[in-house]
C-alpha cells in the first residue's frame, strides 16, 4: 500500500496551494490530491509540486455551476456539452502537471425530483459520459474514477451514492481505465460491512479516501472504524494505490498526524512510509 497523501486541510489552510504542498511534503507525504485547482495555474502547480518533491495523484473534473447547486455534471441529462467541455479542461491541466487521476463527479438530483422517477435517465447520461470520458482519458494513459458519496449525511442529492450502484455503472460502461474511487467513510455510512464491501469491490478500486465515522476527523478519532485493521486488509489485499486523508482535522493539520507516525513506527516505517534502514 502506498504512502497516505494529504489533502489541503479543511481548518486553519494556508493561503494558497503551492503553500500547501510544501507544508504535505514537510509533514512526511510524497503525493497529494489537488481536487480543484481553481486559481492557481497548471505550470505553478507542476513546479511547486517538483519543489517539494510532490506528486499530484489525482484531480477532479470541473464541478459545473456551483452557483446553481451543480456538484458534478456526468450524470445530469442536458449538461453532456458541459460535461465534455470540463473534462477537456480537466484532461489538460492534468496532463501539465502529470496527474494520472481524474475523477469524474456523477452530479446531483435536481432539486424537486423524485430520485426513482429520473434514476433512469440520470444512469443513461451518466453511462454516455463515462464511456464519452474513458476514450479520451485513454489517449492520455489515464484513469477515470467514480466517487460515491453518501446520502444520508453529506449530500441528499447526489446521485451515485453506494458501491453497488457505482459498480453496476462500471459493469455497463464496460471501460478498463475507469475505477471506482472508494471514500471508506461515505461507504460505512450508506452500508456498513466494509471488510466484504472491500473484498468484493476490490478489483475495481482505483483509489480510496479515508475518515472516522461519523465526525469524519482523523482515523484515531472517537469513532465506529478501526482502520489499523482496514489498512492491514488493504494490505492483505494488495492494494498498492494511494490512500487519501480525505478528512477534517480536528485542530491543527500537521499536529493532528500523530496516528499515521505511528501506524508507519508499528509497521516498521519511517515518517514517509519508507523502510528503515538496517544494521
Amino acid at each position: 500500500m502506498a504512502p497516505f497523501l494529504l489533502l489541503p486541510s479543511r481548518k486553519r489552510p494556508l493561503p494558497a496551494l503551492p503553500a500547501r504542498l510544501e507544508a504535505a511534503a514537510r509533514a512526511g507525504f510524497a503525493a497529494a490530491e489537488a481536487a480543484w485547482p481553481e486559481g492557481c495555474p497548471a505550470p505553478a502547480l507542476r513546479a511547486a509540486a517538483e519543489r517539494a518533491g510532490l506528486r499530484i495523484v489525482l484531480l477532479n473534473a470541473p464541478p459545473g455551476d456551483r452557483e446553481r447547486g451543480e456538484r458534478g455534471l456526468g450524470a445530469v441529462p442536458g449538461r453532456q456539452d458541459a460535461f465534455r467541455q470540463g473534462l477537456a479542461a480537466a484532461v489538460q491541466y492534468a496532463r501539465e502537471v502529470g496527474c494520472p487521476r481524474i475523477h469524474l463527479m456523477a452530479g446531483r438530483v435536481p432539486q424537486g425530483a423524485d430520485r426513482a422517477a429520473v434514476a433512469g435517465e440520470m444512469e443513461a447520461t451518466f453511462i454516455e459520459n463515462l464511456r464519452y470520458a474513458a476514450d479520451i482519458l485513454a489517449q492520455e494513459d489515464m484513469i477515470g474514477l467514480v466517487e460515491p458519496i453518501n446520502s444520508r449525511i453529506t449530500d441528499p442529492q447526489y446521485f451515485l451514492n453506494t458501491p453497488q450502484q457505482a459498480a453496476a455503472i462500471l459493469e455497463k460502461v464496460g471501460r478498463p481505465n475507469l475505477k471506482l474511487q472508494l471514500d471508506i467513510f461515505h461507504c460505512q455510512i450508506m452500508d456498513g460491512n466494509l471488510s466484504r464491501n472491500l473484498e468484493t469491490y476490490f478489483p475495481l478500486i482505483g483509489h480510496i479516501q479515508i475518515a472516522q465515522v461519523p465526525g469524519r476527523h482523523e482515523p484515531d478519532s472517537p469513532g465506529e472504524l478501526n482502520f489499523p485493521y482496514i489498512f492491514e486488509l488493504l494490505e492483505s489485499l494488495g492494494y498498492t494505490g494511494y490512500v487519501g486523508c480525505e478528512y477534517a482535522p480536528k485542530g491543527d493539520t500537521v499536529e493532528g498526524l500523530g496516528w499515521l507516525r505511528s501506524y508507519w513506527e508499528s509497521r516498521g516505517l519511517q515518517p514517509g512510509g519508507t523502510r528503515k534502514a538496517t544494521d
